[in-house]
């Protein structure tokens, strides 16, 4: 069954429409929390949670270089949008992989859409030139997603994993974030970023949900608005 709205446009279960901000180390168990179910699907290649505190330091160290954005309601984390480096060596190091998850409560309401455009422009600021994310196909949603913010379909790696029962595809996207210089200027760690910045990002995301939650929209597909 799906959730109940309320009259702002997301469901009964979150009550109020939830607000984006930063991420902050003791909300690893609240994102972990979020993540867990998607192990049941083939979204994730985990095949196990980490437990609290694996996970709690692996979010420290998407936090020492990158954002993590999480949106939260009465308390309680319903999503959340990070990067984190796209391959090792030094020479990658102006990409970065996104990725964005949802309680299947706050799915459907356009919050995806919020966080993977503040996280878009956060990773932009910090001088990332390309965004890469990988999505295990078929995901329509997802799909929609990424192709709704321009990024472009580099190639689908076929039988990339063995879960949940099957060889999954993942399809490879990408998105150029701005020139690619002759000489770039090194990549700012987030906490090093200039703070007006992050919170010009965070406030324009606030406005987005606060906007929607006015207007009394009908649920999207994830497509950003």
């Amino acid at each position: 069954m799906e959730p109940s709205r309320t009259n702002n446009g997301f469901p009964s279960a979150t009550r109020n429409a939830p607000h984006v901000r930063l991420a902050a180390p003791e909300d690893s168990e609240g994102i972990r929390a979020v993540y867990a179910p998607y192990l049941d699907t083939p979204i994730t290649f985990e095949e196990a949670i980490p437990p609290a505190e694996e996970f709690r330091a692996r979010m420290g160290g998407i936090l020492a270089t990158y954002p993590c954005l999480v949106a939260e309601s009465n308390g309680v984390i319903v999503g959340y949008a990070y990067a984190h480096r796209q391959a090792e060596r030094e020479a990658y190091g102006w990409n970065a992989e996104l990725s964005v998850y949802l309680a299947h409560e706050a799915c459907g309401f356009g919050l995806g859409g919020t966080l993977y455009r503040a996280l878009i422009e956060l990773v932009r600021a910090q001088g990332v030139k390309c965004a890469y994310a990988l999505v295990t196909v078929p995901n329509a949603a997802s799909e929609r997603l990424h192709e709704a913010f321009g990024f472009q379909l580099m190639a689908t790696q076929r039988n990339a994993g063995y879960t949940c029962g099957s060889w999954r595809d993942v399809a490879w996207y990408t998105l150029a974030l701005s020139e690619f210089d002759a000489d770039p200027s090194p990549v700012v760690p987030f906490p090093h970023l200039d703070p007006l910045v992050v919170r010009i990002a965070i406030e324009k995301a606030n406005r987005e949900l606060a906007m929607r939650s006015r207007s009394n929209d009908a649920p999207d597909t994830g497509i950003p608005q």
